[in-house]
């Protein structure tokens, strides 16, 4: 925090706080100057601004809240009961997954079930033996090792260069 008796930045004298804050307080406070508004500001509350010639009349503002009928969004938009889908884009039946191999499925069982045989141990307040920690850890990491070592290559299926990307 400033000290109170410090040199101002701009002038070189001591910058009274108490007499800034009272100068800010008075601002604040006081009414608001009187300038030079344009002409149509002047104008008292019931009168009506003319408009430029050949324009038309204007139209006075209501007083009060208006109430108007909602105008139709988005959502109240109503879809045409037309039974021809014709130029609807349906896409094809995807091809059905591929069967799993047996090793595949031993290597999901052991990623997944290692961690939970261990979490269950602890859920369970069984003591962590030593197979149990192997089983976990050791089924986890050789899970992983499997599925990672059975992945397929992409470059092998790949002959366009190109990432299926036409330009």
């Amino acid at each position: 925090m400033a000290e109170r008796d410090e040199p101002h930045e701009d002038s070189g004298t001591p910058m009274d706080e108490d007499a800034a804050w009272a100068r800010i307080v008075a601002a604040f406070e006081a009414e608001p100057g009187t300038g030079s508004w344009p002409k149509a500001e002047d104008l008292r509350e019931d009168e009506a601004v003319r408009p430029p010639e050949g324009l038309g009349p204007v139209q006075e503002r209501p007083r009060g809240f208006v109430v108007r009928a909602p105008q139709p969004g988005p959502r109240d938009y109503a879809v045409p009961d037309d039974d021809d889908d014709e130029g609807h884009f349906v896409p094809p039946e995807p091809p059905p997954l591929p069967e799993a191999d047996t090793t595949t499925k031993f290597a999901w069982v052991a990623v997944l079930g290692g961690p939970l045989l261990m979490v269950g141990c602890v859920l369970f307040q069984q003591q962590m033996t030593w197979w149990i920690t192997v089983l976990g850890v050791g089924g986890f990491v050789g899970g992983f090792a499997t599925l990672v070592a059975r992945m397929k290559d992409r470059d092998e299926d790949e002959d366009d260069p190109h990432g299926g990307a036409v330009v």
